[in-house]
């Protein structure tokens, strides 16, 4: 007998046997049981095609590459992930067709996807119908709390407002040229921009609004009106919302005008590295973009971010960008979500991703809170020759989300808050009544 077990009796070795013989058989059970369940189905909504497959298609890749990873790790719940993806092709009511097919034909346990207001706007019926989760990974407006919506993307108080916070100390900046494309993301931006200026001091006559359709290409007229405004005599500034391929002739009628970033900085919000890689970048070197993250943070976690996407893609050139992220914060916060819940029902995984942590690539970690936002450092980073950023400034912390402007009379008392007791969308804090955003 090995001196260094019990003295067991034959009895004892016999009952431990059948207890381990029993563990095993519950494992091998519940690992049946999960594979016969099948591989559960992540949506992924992005377009391929059309003006915004500049910038989406990355999302879709990102999203394969993360998936991919997750499955070589064990899957989740034991079972396989797999991606259903289609192309809503830059067609804002198609998004709603295709989010319906990923829910009740394909049965997603969520979708990853949008990145326009517009689209996001058209699904978000759909989602909250069928109660079904998406996440959003895209800087937005706000001014919107759903509870089957986590918008992993800036609010404008993560985003726009310290933009402008930056321009008006550092450049000095009095005029101010809001030019984005023409649908809600850029108008309702603005109307928070054109509250908050004012209520800094700024008069009307010193803001001026432009807006193009998507996919605009003619620039000279516009870019040539942007010169003028800012020949007053007061410093100005474009902050700029223009999605998707429209930035790449608005930045080359940039170049083509003289317009450098010394006379009159732009500082953009849907303008990363991406979009980038199709410029001449030399023109547009010291112009602005405001984001969550840039390629060019130097940190391990980072590092190792890149090189994993390089080898994915195959290609040494393909950049990665602030959306990515967010999908990235997204995907693996919906992963803890679903462990926590021991499900991927929508409801529990909803109750549970509130209070989830996961790092981001800023070198920290971002949460999602209540509001069903997470916090998110922010940076500003100036243009570079080789079409990255170099950040110029970043808050000392991260951000909380205000979903709904504090600068806008309709929405200033209102607050998200999806834990109960409150658990509404848009809770009044002053007259202590749920507006709209509650779950029936």
């Amino acid at each position: 007998m090995n001196p260094r077990l019990p003295n067991l009796s034959r009895r004892g070795l016999v009952g431990l046997g059948a207890a381990a013989a029993t563990v095993a058989a519950i494992g091998a059970s519940r690992t049946a049981s999960a594979q016969a369940a099948g591989p559960i189905k992540i949506g992924i909504l992005h377009s391929l095609s059309g003006t915004m497959a500049i910038s989406e298609t990355t999302l879709k890749d990102v999203m394969l590459m993360m998936i991919e990873k997750q499955n070589k790790a064990g899957g989740v719940l034991g079972r396989k992930l797999e991606a259903v993806v289609v192309d809503p092709a830059s067609n804002w009511p198609l998004f709603a067709e295709k989010a319906r097919q990923l829910i009740s034909v394909d049965k997603c346990a969520a979708t990853f996807g949008c990145w326009t207001s517009v689209s996001r706007k058209s699904v978000l019926p759909v989602f909250e119908e069928l109660n079904s989760i998406l996440f959003y990974p895209v800087q937005y407006e706000g001014q919107e709390c759903s509870r089957n919506v986590f918008y992993t993307g800036a609010a404008p108080n993560q985003q726009a407002i310290p933009a402008v916070d930056y321009l008006w100390t550092e450049s000095k900046v009095k005029r101010w040229v809001l030019a984005g494309t023409d649908y809600v993301y850029p108008r309702t931006t603005n109307q928070i921009l054109e509250a908050y200026l004012i209520g800094r001091g700024v008069a009307k006559e010193d803001i001026m609004d432009n807006y193009t359709p998507f996919g605009h290409s003619d620039w000279q007229n516009i870019v040539a009106s942007i010169k003028k405004f800012g020949s007053a005599g007061k410093k100005t500034a474009v902050v700029s919302t223009i999605n998707g391929d429209a930035n790449v002739p608005f930045y080359k009628e940039l170049g083509n005008q003289g317009i450098k970033a010394t006379d009159i900085p732009v500082v953009a919000f849907s303008v990363g590295e991406e979009e980038l890689a199709g410029l001449d970048t030399k023109p547009l070197v010291g112009h602005l973009a405001a984001w969550n993250y840039f390629q060019s943070i130097d940190n391990p976690v980072n590092k190792a971010f890149i090189a994993d996407w390089k080898a994915f893609t195959k290609n040494p050139k393909r950049t990665t960008n602030d959306p990515m992220e967010a999908h990235v914060i997204g995907f693996n916060m919906w992963v803890k979500g679903v462990e926590k819940a021991g499900t991927v029902k929508s409801d529990d995984v909803i109750e549970a991703l509130i209070g989830v942590s996961v790092p981001n690539l800023s070198g920290g970690f971002s949460a999602m809170m209540p509001n069903h936002h997470i916090t998110k450092p922010v940076l500003i980073g100036e243009i570079q020759a080789d079409g990255q950023f170099n950040t110029v400034s970043q808050t000392p912390g991260l951000v909380v989300a205000q979903e709904w402007s504090p600068y806008v009379a309709d929405t200033k008392d209102l607050i998200g808050d999806w834990r109960q007791p409150l658990h509404c969308g848009a809770y009044n804090v002053k007259t202590k009544t749920c507006s709209t955003g509650k779950k029936t």
